[in-house]
């Protein structure tokens, strides 16, 4: 076929097959007597694949190596850049979902009786402003694809080293103090569901001053210091069995429920809700966490994404969790992810979240101001570049959004913290 034939059969213009000729996309060949383009059937199925491609609004720059992989059948990568498209119109109907939210309020204002404040629309616009540049900011400073070959070996490492070895003494005396512990609070309130009923107890504690020989609940039966910085450096991966098992063990998943693991990584955390029956998706924002993912897990759906605009439906899961993966937003930005969390959530979702956080911001003060006594600088900078939840502060923004809560310590700042819905 002529550019003219060509261009009619596909339905789109003869300039615009110039133009990703021009690109690269394409290399008709040339009539050796006259230098007319001929196009094969070959030429017609990759314009096709173009016009596909840019009609989900994929960029020139990512046509490129897309193409590259489907000549190379490479199925995989592909998928990877159509979901990371994906992921990217999820994140523009997420904002525009959230715009059309601020216009209804603003709305709602200007309907009120009474002289119309102003400031009240001021304050809307500068709020979802705020919220905009917060879902837009964030980025992989810790750049985890080079980080994922290695990942599993590290936090095992991390994880497996005795007691005196690093500066998070937690397990006093012997691992059986801890489990004393997980024991009690799941006999005292451990949420039970069959089907869909869902009963939980918030478990509180009192507020506990530094220096204080007051022990919290969950402290029964071994003695954990409030804060543990002399000893030695900082490990973020202490108590890391103990503590996604707390987790599965928490959702406790009925065969078939569907569940979401949010900042998946190699899938650690998600394969074990797998184990127990649960259809799980996993997403993170690596593409070489996922791959390892898929190699350890290959029944699970992994998918590209992350926290703040998560590539999924309204009312997809039955439950969400997440594992070290929720300091990595700042505080805007984790109460935005709060807000995606339930969104994908059934009406009887629930959360269950194990990260290192702060129980509140007398607990962060003392922390850092040991640590800089300590002259402890890695933890510092560990401190200064993620952003510690404060568990109090969670727990209250899920209470507000119609949530119970209970959480437990299994070291000086690792939590878990489960949320279940009261309707």
């Amino acid at each position: 076929m002529n550019i003219k034939e060509a261009a009619n059969r596909l339905g789109i213009s003869a300039r615009a097959i110039r133009f990703y000729e021009e690109k690269g996309l394409i290399s008709p060949v040339k009539q050796t007597s006259n230098g007319y383009r001929t196009y094969t059937e070959n030429d017609i199925w990759r314009l096709q694949t173009i016009a596909a491609l840019r009609e989900i609004g994929m960029s020139l720059q990512d046509i490129t190596p897309a193409l590259g992989e489907i000549d190379q059948g490479n199925q995989q990568r592909l998928e990877e850049y159509l979901e990371l498209q994906q992921a990217v119109m999820y994140a523009q109907w997420v904002e525009l979902k959230r715009m059309l939210d601020t216009t209804q309020r603003m709305i709602d204002l200007n309907r009120q009786d009474g002289p119309l404040d102003v400031s009240h629309l001021h304050d809307l616009a500068d709020s979802a402003r705020r919220l905009r540049e917060a879902r837009q900011n964030w980025h992989d400073r810790w750049n985890y694809d080079m980080q994922a070959a290695i990942h599993d070996q590290r936090v095992q490492a991390a994880n497996d080293r005795m007691p005196g070895e690093t500066a998070s003494q937690v397990r006093t005396g012997s691992g059986s103090g801890t489990m004393r512990i997980t024991d009690e609070l799941d006999q005292e309130g451990s949420p039970e569901h069959k089907g869909n009923e869902v009963r939980s107890q918030k478990n509180s504690w009192p507020r506990q001053k530094p220096n204080s020989d007051t022990t919290r609940p969950e402290d029964a039966g071994s003695r954990m210091e409030e804060l543990e910085v002399g000893a030695g450096s900082f490990n973020m991966y202490d108590n890391y069995d103990e503590a996604l098992e707390q987790t599965a063990s928490w959702i406790s998943p009925v065969p078939g429920e569907k569940g979401l693991d949010i900042g998946t990584g190699t899938g650690n955390l998600a394969g074990k809700l797998l184990e127990r029956g649960a259809a799980m998706t996993a997403i993170d924002q690596s593409r070489e966490m996922l791959r390892t993912c898929r190699t350890k897990y290959p029944e699970m759906h992994v998918k590209l994404g992350n926290f703040l605009a998560l590539p999924f439906a309204d009312h997809s899961f039955d439950f969400v969790i997440s594992s070290f993966a929720f300091h990595h937003l700042s505080p805007d930005q984790q109460q935005l992810a709060l807000q995606e969390m339930q969104r994908v959530l059934t009406a009887r979702g629930r959360i269950c979240l194990t990260d290192l956080m702060f129980a509140d911001a007398a607990h962060r003060q003392t922390y850092i101001q040991q640590i800089e006594a300590a002259g402890h600088e890695d933890q510092l900078q560990t401190i200064r570049e993620r952003h510690f939840p404060l568990l109090d502060g969670l727990c209250g923004s899920l209470e507000d959004a119609g949530y119970v809560t209970k959480h437990i310590r299994h070291n000086a700042l690792l939590h878990t913290l489960l949320a279940v819905p009261l309707r």
